[in-house]
């Protein structure tokens, strides 16, 4: 019974009675989550800008045949935020800024996926998921293994300043999508799509 006690983990442990190694070894291993989470959000979201500067023609023609105003400046923006927000969050550069980025170019993604049917139908998708881990980094930050953990250590960001980038994501998207896009994203019932042909 004695040594069932005595083997009992530091996790289940108080705070108070964890000693400095028990610390530091929960501590690594929320920074090797941080750096699993970081390159899984990052290198899909950098995949997703390098297939569009990969074609750009391409992209500004898809969004224009899907009705975008502005079409070339819109593919720039959404490419240039992709990809320099998925090299970001790979090295873990400015992290929290990252990922401000990578919500705000995923909820535009994902309006774009919801927008051709009922709401319903698929909300939890690709965009939804990588857009939720660019929010997660934002407030968990790049962990220490991360050029801000290695090299940035002296760049400290509030909470405040979290909540801030936050607000920023969330306004960025709205405000890109009602100027270039302008159409209701949210359907209770399949949406009547008209798509324009070129004569």
């Amino acid at each position: 019974m004695n040594n069932i006690a005595g083997q009992t983990s530091a996790s289940h442990l108080p705070l108070a009675a964890m000693t400095e190694h028990d610390l530091a070894s929960r501590d690594a291993t929320i920074d090797v989550g941080l750096l699993i989470l970081r390159l899984g959000i990052g290198a899909a979201i950098l995949q997703a800008g390098l297939i569009k500067a990969s074609d750009f023609p391409m992209t500004v023609q898809f969004l224009t045949d899907a009705g975008w105003r502005l079409p070339a400046f819109a593919a720039f923006m959404v490419t240039a935020t992709e990809t320099l927000s998925g090299v970001a969050l790979l090295l873990g550069v400015l992290t929290p800024l990252a990922g401000c980025a990578a919500l705000s170019s995923m909820l535009c993604a994902w309006a774009v996926n919801v927008s051709g049917g009922p709401f319903w139908s698929d909300p939890f998708n690709v965009p939804f998921l990588i857009g939720l881990g660019g929010a997660a980094l934002l407030f968990a930050g790049a962990g220490a293994y991360s050029v801000d953990g290695r090299i940035l250590t002296r760049l400290h960001w509030s909470t405040r300043a979290k909540l801030g980038l936050l607000a920023l994501a969330f306004v960025a998207a709205i405000v890109t999508w009602v100027a270039l896009y302008g159409v209701n994203p949210i359907h209770v019932a399949a949406a009547q799509v008209q798509i324009a042909t070129r004569g």
